[in-house]
Order: C-alpha cells, then sequence, then structure tokens
C-alpha cells in the first residue's frame, strides 16, 4: 500500500444540516467564537469559529457538565447532526480522537476535530456515491480512499470488503457508517505506520511487540 504525506482528507465542508435538508449551516456569526462555560470550570475551550451547533450537539449529552464525553454520549451526539453510527465505529473514533492523556474520552476540541473530519469524509462519500443510493461497492470505496490519499492494493482492499459480507452472495456495498469505520482503519493504520517510516519510503521494520501495539487496537476498538 502507498500513502502520501498529504492531509488524511481536504480542507473541511460545512457540517451537513441535523434536520436532513441537504444544506449545510450557514457560516457562524463573525462575532460568535465557540465560548462555552468549560473554559471557567477549567477544561479547554472549543476552537475559536466553532459553529454553534457543533457546541450545542456536544453540550446536550455532556449531562454533568464535565466537559467530557463518553462513548454513547458521543454516539448520541453525532446522531444530531449526521446519523446513528455503530458502537464499532464510535469506538474507533474515539480512539483516534481521544487525548492521549485521557481514556475512553474526548473534550470539546477532540469532538470539534471529529465532526469537522466527518463532514470532510461525508462530502468524499457523497462524490462517490455517484447513483445517489447511499451505499458504495468496492471500486467507488477504491476511489474515495484514493482520493484521500491512500492507494489500496487490491488484495487489502478485498479484505477490507470482506469485512461487510454477509454470506448472501450480493455485490458488498457499504453505507456511510461502514465507510467511515473502514476508512479510519486505513487512515489509523497508516498514521501508525508512517510513524515506523518517517521517509515515506513503504516499508519499515518493526518488532513483534511493536506490530502488535500497532494492529490490537483497531481490532478491538
Amino acid at each position: 500500500m502507498s500513502y502520501h504525506s498529504q492531509s488524511y482528507a481536504p480542507s473541511a465542508p460545512p457540517a451537513p444540516d441535523p434536520n436532513g435538508s441537504g444544506y449545510p449551516y450557514p457560516p457562524a456569526p463573525t462575532n460568535y467564537y465557540g465560548h462555552t462555560s468549560y473554559g471557567s470550570l477549567g477544561h479547554s475551550d472549543f476552537p475559536p469559529g466553532t459553529h454553534p451547533e457543533v457546541i450545542r450537539s456536544f453540550q446536550m449529552v455532556d449531562r454533568d457538565r464535565s466537559g467530557f464525553i463518553d462513548e454513547l454520549e458521543l454516539q448520541q451526539a453525532l446522531s444530531s447532526g449526521y446519523q446513528r453510527f455503530s458502537l464499532d465505529t464510535i469506538r474507533l473514533l474515539m480512539f483516534l480522537f481521544k487525548n492521549p492523556r485521557e481514556s475512553l474520552r474526548i473534550g470539546p476540541k477532540e469532538f470539534a476535530a471529529l465532526w469537522s473530519c466527518l463532514g470532510q469524509w461525508r462530502a468524499i462519500f457523497e462524490r462517490f456515491d455517484r447513483d445517489r443510493s447511499g451505499k458504495i461497492d468496492s471500486m467507488e470505496l477504491r476511489d474515495a480512499l484514493y482520493s484521500l490519499g491512500y492507494a489500496i492494493p487490491p488484495s487489502v482492499l478485498q479484505v477490507l470488503i470482506s469485512r461487510y459480507d454477509d454470506g448472501s452472495g450480493r455485490r458488498v456495498e457499504l453505507n456511510f457508517d461502514s465507510f467511515v469505520e473502514c476508512g479510519m482503519i486505513v487512515k489509523g493504520l497508516t498514521e501508525k505506520f508512517k510513524e515506523k517510516d518517517p521517509r515515506y519510503t513503504g516499508s519499515a521494520t518493526l518488532t513483534y511487540d511493536t506490530f502488535m501495539s500497532m494492529i490490537i487496537p483497531f481490532l478491538v476498538a
């Protein structure tokens, strides 16, 4: 598998409308900088310019006002703006976006980054869902991942697709939830490999312990 040194996604488009209209949110007012009460509690604020709907989605599920949310709260928060993701996908997102100093929860900055990333991936998904079926097949998945900078060999693509094969003999297609899960596995493992291949040669030497520590979190997330 080859990869580029570029970021894993293009510039973030506006987040989708939670009311399902298909139109992005209007731009945030110029004098709005995402200020919340979390700063007074000693927790990091949302990044400047964070859209109010993103903040509301977080605050809605942070009922104890701790400034952090767990996986079930994350699932509920994302449901307001995207859809209800499976817990497998939620756990993978939590693992990839949480602050390394935190365990099993994310704060405002991480939530804003996650929301933005999903907006980017939604745009990519819709771009390659050419028949507007709400699903993409293996070739569309290949093209979508390539547009994000990941040139997936056919053998690896087949392994990814087989994860979603229900054994019915029908062509395997991925909805947005499965696309995010699949794409984040590729993204996460590629980023981990890049850490061991700083010159981007496409090869690296790993110890068994390092290999297992890279792979296991993606199997159990």
